[in-house]
């Protein structure tokens, strides 16, 4: 599709990725403000974006076949990128509106309260993950080992679920959502390496065969 390749495709989407903090301030400066309790909005506000880049990226790679959209992958880069974005904003309010920078305090929720650990986990994943996005880190590290890194984004994506299922009490329906999602996508990835992994064992024992021929000729 021709419109996936328009190089003004990136700025739309960097602005529609935005639109959530756009939303916020709206709320926060002219509109119906914050709730009662803002830190609580912002961090419950930042955390359900942060899954759902997390889920829209995963999502690129099987639409991209589904749909015969190779150029859809040119987006997948900054779609993670704001996942990061968001989760980075999500622990920032946390660690800074909620904890005001207490390290011994933030230390026990992480080691005595299951969600938070899950959450932390699922934040310290993606730090590598923005950090070698680059065109450069890719070149660095050679293109398996950097596709083998970033299926760290599998891990985040279950840490990230968890997170939200056991922080909520009562209505899991949003975490179920988003559980059933990534496992549909991980699990459509997981049938395409089965394919794969059928497809190259045909392939194997038909080299195989000619190598012997070849050497029984040879004899």
């Amino acid at each position: 599709m021709k419109m996936l390749r328009n190089r003004w495709m990136k700025a739309v989407l960097f602005l529609l990725c935005l639109t959530p903090i756009f939303r916020v301030l709206w709320r926060a400066f002219g509109g119906d403000g914050l709730t009662a309790n803002p830190v609580e909005f912002i961090t419950h506000f930042t955390g359900d974006w942060t899954i759902r880049f997390i889920v829209i990226t995963l999502a690129v790679s099987p639409l991209r076949k589904l749909l015969a959209l190779p150029d859809l992958i040119r987006f997948r880069r900054m779609l993670g990128l704001f996942a990061f974005f968001y989760g980075t904003l999500h622990f920032l309010t946390y660690f800074w509106l909620d904890k005001f920078f207490s390290m011994p305090e933030i230390a026990r929720d992480v080691i005595r309260r299951p969600f938070i650990t899950a959450g932390f986990t699922g934040f310290v994943l993606m730090v590598p993950l923005a950090l070698t996005s680059t065109k450069g880190w890719i070149r660095r590290l050679g293109g398996k080992r950097w596709q083998s890194l970033h299926r760290l984004i599998y891990l985040t994506a279950i840490a990230g679920v968890v997170h939200y299922y056991w922080l909520v009490k009562s209505d899991i329906r949003l975490p179920a959502l988003y559980g059933a999602l990534v496992a549909v996508l991980l699990g459509s990835r997981a049938v395409a390496w089965l394919r794969k992994g059928k497809r190259r064992e045909p392939a194997a024992a038909g080299f195989q065969q000619s190598a012997e021929a070849r050497r029984s000729a040879e004899s």
